[in-house]
């Protein structure tokens, strides 16, 4: 089986825009495109930008190798100027946007491309992937993150997607807030704290319920989580505590009424002096099953199918257009997907005490600003080349501000306003 480059994440219709602009000499115009979404998804009131550390580095390694071109050659896709073009292909141009973390809303400028047309337009399919899986994780997750008001939640979603989107979900997650992944992968490329328990399988592999557990406290100490409700909750957390002692670091709970079994789990480990033995919960944990159990004695979620598909939204609406070329603002349209002309600038004003009041967007231009006002686009490639940029540590740190910084309306999980107003100013 052949394996082929990332740069074959490019679409066909791309490649045949390219192949037409090359034969009518457009191709090398300098132009402007941009990412946003025009609304946000059903329910929700901000979105949050994910996938712009991931993004720069595929667009530094995109190459159109020889089996590529063989590939498109063969299957007539593209002609020999065009195989000549792809061949040589490397971005020269800058990309500007929204830091990684950074809160969007309807209209917002996330991430800017500049450069010819070809070299751009190339990109598209990448960007939109990219940035869409990875933006619809974060802001699920980081719903989660709100409801679970402090408590950490693990990413279990690894059996849920593709296993390339499990590793990038896993990032996303924790970008959000989460507190570790399962997913080895994650753990080893990006430095995301791993956590895991066993399955019902190994429990169902011994012959009763306390072997499996001595074999696993054997194996990994007390400071593991032992998985209860196999067969009777009740009689697990005993067996449990029996084999491991008191101070066994947790017991998880995956089925049944979560919100009851957490109230009389909590009632029994205490009744058997294992005041200090974590509850875990999972199993089909979205923001608003965490949010129910709120008041109840949980002290850790698992978040898995949820988080990974988006809590139903498992994109982020992003789209990727056309703005201005050769500095001359041009604009779509269509009915219901009309957009505004030229390179937009975006700054988010702030009350003296930090909570966000405002977005304002400015077309071929820059708002004016204030003192507590905060300009929102960074840079990320200039001329081709890679702008260091911040870790995923530091990115996870400005969501958390972010967060911190909008309306308390903004927070909740039902459906509503975006969470601050925003106003696009189009070019004179």
């Amino acid at each position: 089986m052949n394996t082929y480059a990332p740069a074959l994440m490019t679409d066909q219709y791309e490649l045949t825009m390219v192949s037409a602009a090359l034969q009518d000499g457009t191709a090398d115009r300098q132009c402007v495109f941009e990412v946003f979404a025009r609304r946000l998804s059903s329910g929700r009131r901000y979105g949050v930008v994910a996938g712009p550390g991931r993004l720069v580095e595929l667009i530094g390694n995109f190459r159109f190798g020889p089996a590529e071109i063989d590939f498109l050659r063969g299957a007539g896709i593209v002609d020999e100027t065009t195989a000549r073009w792809l061949a040589d292909y490397r971005f020269t141009g800058d990309i500007d946007g929204y830091a990684e973390g950074e809160l969007f809303f309807p209209g917002s400028p996330i991430l800017t491309v500049s450069g010819t047309f070809a070299e751009c337009v190339v990109l598209e399919t990448l960007i939109l992937s990219v940035l869409n899986h990875d933006s619809a994780i974060a802001s699920a997750a980081a719903r989660m993150v709100t409801a679970a008001r402090g408590r950490p939640i693990i990413e279990m979603g690894s059996r849920r997607t593709h296993e390339d989107s499990a590793i990038a979900a896993a990032r996303a997650a924790y970008l959000a807030g989460f507190a570790s992944t399962s997913n080895l992968a994650a753990g080893a490329r990006y430095g995301i704290p791993t956590t895991g328990t066993s399955a019902h399988a190994f429990t169902l592999l011994h012959d009763d319920e306390p072997a499996a557990f001595a074999s696993q406290v054997a194996a990994l100490g007390k400071n593991t989580t032992l998985l209860v409700d196999t067969y009777d909750i009740g009689q697990g957390i005993r067996n449990a505590i029996a084999v491991a002692g008191p101070d066994l670091r947790a017991v998880r709970i995956d089925s049944g009424d979560l919100s009851v079994l957490a109230q009389h789990s909590r009632e029994l480990l205490d009744s058997l002096g294992a005041t200090e033995t974590k509850i875990v919960v999972s199993g089909d944990m979205d923001e608003y099953a965490i949010a129910t159990l709120a008041a109840e004695p949980v002290d850790m979620y698992g978040a898995g199918t949820a988080v990974v598909t988006g809590s139903g939204a498992p994109t982020a609406g992003l789209v990727y257009k056309l703005v201005e070329v050769e500095g001359r603002p041009v604009v779509k349209r269509s009915e219901n997907k009309a957009t505004v002309g030229g390179r937009k600038t975006a700054v988010r004003r702030h009350k003296p005490t930090g909570t966000a009041t405002e977005e304002i967007i400015v077309s071929q231009g820059v708002p004016d600003h204030a003192a507590n006002d905060r300009l929102l686009q960074r840079s990320f490639v200039a001329g081709g080349e890679v702008v260091e940029l911040p870790t995923l540590q530091e990115s996870r740190e400005h969501l958390r501000q972010g967060l911190i910084s909008i309306p308390w309306e903004g927070l909740k999980l039902s459906a509503g306003d975006p969470a601050i107003p925003v106003t696009i100013v189009p070019t004179s």
